[in-house]
């Protein structure tokens, strides 16, 4: 799912310009789109909240750099989905958390109303970017490994496993195999 979020070209320029109106409009055309990017790819709304600051942030520290090629949208989804994965990565390495779910936790009985939203909280915060990245915003693995200083196979493996994961998860919740 690609949103292409449109915003007239003077108001870019105006943006790049330096004019602070410009910049606030920007803010609120794009507010809710990357808060919801960095809060499917994150688990608290308040990292959610955190990830939405750092790239506007970004944005305007760095307007002037964007070239219009490709919609705007595209650019800062890049910006945010960075963030995301560099908050992921700073968790990662204060909780020392191993990139890969164990598997066989114990009190991981899941409940019949499972749905997909719960299954992917039961995912690593690496696995369940890699899935919110490739699957709904339509990141190529190319793309993902570049993001997350990895290969292009760490990617594809990422996502293999979290599919099964999920599937694994949704069946024992009583959902239909997708």
């Amino acid at each position: 799912m690609t949103v292409a979020l449109a915003v007239p070209d003077v108001l870019i320029a105006r943006a790049q310009a330096g004019d602070e109106a410009a910049l606030e409009a920007l803010y609120r055309a794009f507010e809710t789109p990357v808060y919801n990017l960095a809060r499917r790819m994150l688990r608290k709304p308040e990292d959610a909240e955190d990830v939405l600051q750092e790239t506007f942030l970004e944005i305007v520290r760095s307007i002037r750099q964007y070239r219009g090629e490709g919609h705007l949208w595209g650019w800062i989804r890049r910006i945010a989905s960075t963030k995301a994965l560099m908050k992921i990565r700073r968790e990662q390495l204060r909780t020392m958390a191993p990139l890969d779910d164990e598997p066989g936790k114990p009190g991981m009985h899941i409940a019949a109303n499972l749905d997909l939203e719960r299954a992917l909280e039961h995912l690593s915060d690496t696995s369940r970017a890699v899935v919110w990245l490739h699957d709904v915003e339509g990141f190529t693995h190319e793309e993902i490994a570049e993001q997350m200083g990895k290969s292009v196979s760490f990617s594809k493996s990422q996502l293999a496993r979290a599919h099964v994961r999920l599937r694994r998860l949704l069946d024992e919740g009583g959902e239909a195999r997708a």
